[in-house]
């Protein structure tokens, strides 16, 4: 018989960008295993340089970077880090998303627009991705953009849990910002006990981007705390619209529950100054500490990730961390 046979073990290596250094440190210690050391800076014409201080040949790498401001930037380290470890002999690539940018770009409205979020896919798969993991996506379909396996996190069971703790003693009633969204507000209404669904109708005009009207609320609201669901707030000024419309409908409270917290420009003051009184976040995306209110509380999202990146590793099932609906 000729030729060799080696029996190799497998070895988890996690690597994290500058974008958010913290959640892959909780990440990793939730893994047992510490953050490959890392040097990476910007030339002087703001170019990056990666370089990875231990050898990664052989090595089942997962790489965690969330795309949040400068977004361009660290999407553009993450790509370079990637191609770092294909050059380097990393024998298998997992790209970390915990927020995918580009996301709401993922069709076209009109003549002779991108489709940015397959864009980011194909940089991803051109770069030497293997896999990726994301957490809760704009919309499903982006998972078919990417030509491999992709695993689609979802923070429902964190943020759900969460409410069910401090206001499942209430009559509450889950309400999707839009029509759009009510798949998920199902979701969250079979996790709260089947408290009933509305939805806000809105219009938005797509000359002027982040900007909506919140028309009606559809669904039966009056008299109780409204459980406002959504995957991000950017400007925050859908959700505080939709949650003005709410009292103005009758609601006893709204509590707003989004995954990722962009938060951007005039963000922080319309949600302190909107009639909801608590504002659930996770921390997909950093939040700085200028940027952080009263009635802001952040979960963290590691517990998810680290679990997800372990059944990765380990040819385990993620669909079963979300009762086969992943």
């Amino acid at each position: 018989m000729s030729g060799m046979k080696r029996t190799t073990e497998k070895n988890l290596m996690v690597f994290s960008g500058r974008a958010h250094p913290g959640l892959a440190e909780e990440v990793a210690e939730q893994l047992g295993a510490g953050l490959v050391p890392t040097s990476a800076y910007d030339f002087a014409n703001g170019e990056i340089y990666v370089r990875f201080e231990e050898s990664v040949r052989g090595s089942d790498a997962f790489v965690i970077q969330s795309h949040t401001s400068p977004i361009n930037e660290w999407i553009m380290e993450q790509l370079i880090m990637v191609d770092a470890l294909k050059r380097a002999s990393a024998k298998r690539i997992t790209v970390v998303l915990p927020f995918y940018g580009y996301a709401r770009q993922d069709k076209k409205h009109r003549g002779r627009e991108p489709i940015s979020a397959r864009l980011m896919a194909d940089l991803f798969k051109t770069a030497g991705a293997n896999r990726l993991i994301c957490v809760d996506l704009h919309t499903s379909q982006i998972q078919g953009f990417f030509d491999g396996p992709v695993d689609h996190l979802m923070a429902l069971p964190i943020l759900s849990e969460y409410v069910q703790q401090k206001y499942g003693d209430q009559q509450l009633a889950v309400v999707s910002p839009d029509a759009g969204r009510i798949k998920v507000a199902e979701q969250w209404s079979a996790r709260l006990n089947g408290a009933p669904l509305a939805f806000i109708h809105k219009t938005r005009d797509i000359e002027r981007p982040n900007e909506t009207v919140a028309n009606r609320v559809v669904g039966e609201v009056k008299g109780r705390v409204c459980i406002l669901v959504d995957d991000m707030i950017d400007t925050a000024g859908t959700i505080t619209k939709a949650a003005d419309a709410l009292y103005a409908d009758g609601a006893a409270g709204v509590v707003i529950a989004a995954t990722h917290a962009i938060l951007s420009g005039p963000a922080v003051d319309r949600l302190k100054n909107c009639q909801a009184s608590e504002v659930i976040v996770t921390n997909t995306l950093p939040i700085a500490e200028d940027r952080r209110f009263d009635k802001l509380t952040e979960l963290s999202i590691a517990p998810l990730i680290s679990r997800a990146i372990r059944e990765v590793f380990e040819d385990g099932s993620v669909t079963s961390l979300f009762d086969g609906r992943a």
